[in-house]
């Protein structure tokens, strides 16, 4: 069983989604909580594998709640849940290891399978999201560039397949582009994840940009 915390400052909406979710056979919904603190306190008692996660909340918003509970070697994963797509907070959001974004008026199959993606690990963003994640990040103001030296430790194998994923790409694409199988694509993905100490590949993406070795406004 997927062990799910919902966590929004609207009661409809915490009984509309522990309602669908609860009819599932393989989740099940531990607690809710109506705002960002009572989530952190909520998450730490019942331990989920899932947490979704409204941004805008009283007393602590979504944002500083992910950071809370996203601490290293956290296993739970948080989803975030807007109205709003990609913007500031979501961002954040996802740069503070969030697993990906739901919008609140997605269809009720995408919101049940997101739950099980996270659960899994994998991050829940398609090629398509993950391309406007990097339109978001290239209109971004210039901030503090940390040093490329943070990739020295990747093999040029390694580098090539982070620079493809930095572009949007699926692993389907880059096997085709580098001509070798997705599960190596796969194996070289966790492998550069587990060298740089980050939790998903929409965090590599952000660290690709950041680090310099995609320039904003080119994606490729």
């Amino acid at each position: 069983m997927i062990r799910v915390l919902i966590a929004d400052d609207q009661a409809m909406v915490r009984e509309g989604f522990g309602a669908l979710l609860a009819a599932q056979p393989d989740l099940l919904v531990v607690g809710s909580a109506p705002d960002g603190a009572a989530a952190v306190t909520a998450a730490r008692r019942l331990d989920p594998d899932v947490v979704l996660m409204d941004v805008r909340m009283p007393v602590m918003d979504g944002l500083e709640a992910t950071r809370r509970l996203l601490t290293p070697g956290a296993s739970v994963r948080v989803l975030i849940l807007t109205t709003f797509d990609l913007d500031d907070y979501v961002y954040e959001a996802l740069r503070s290891g969030a697993s990906g974004f739901l919008l609140k008026d997605a269809p009720r199959a995408d919101l049940i399978a997101a739950v099980r993606v996270a659960a899994a690990g994998d991050a829940l963003l398609a090629p398509s999201v993950t391309r406007r994640l990097i339109e978001a990040f290239a209109s971004r103001p210039a901030s503090a560039v940390p040093a490329p030296s943070k990739l020295a430790s990747l093999t040029p194998r390694e580098r090539d397949i982070l620079l493809l994923v930095a572009r949007g790409q699926s692993n389907a694409e880059i096997a085709g582009a580098l001509v070798v199988s997705e599960a190596t694509v796969k194996t070289h993905v966790g492998h550069l994840l587990a060298k740089l100490g980050l939790r998903d590949r929409v965090q590599a993406v952000i660290l690709a940009y950041e680090t310099g070795a995609v320039t904003p406004g080119r994606p490729g």
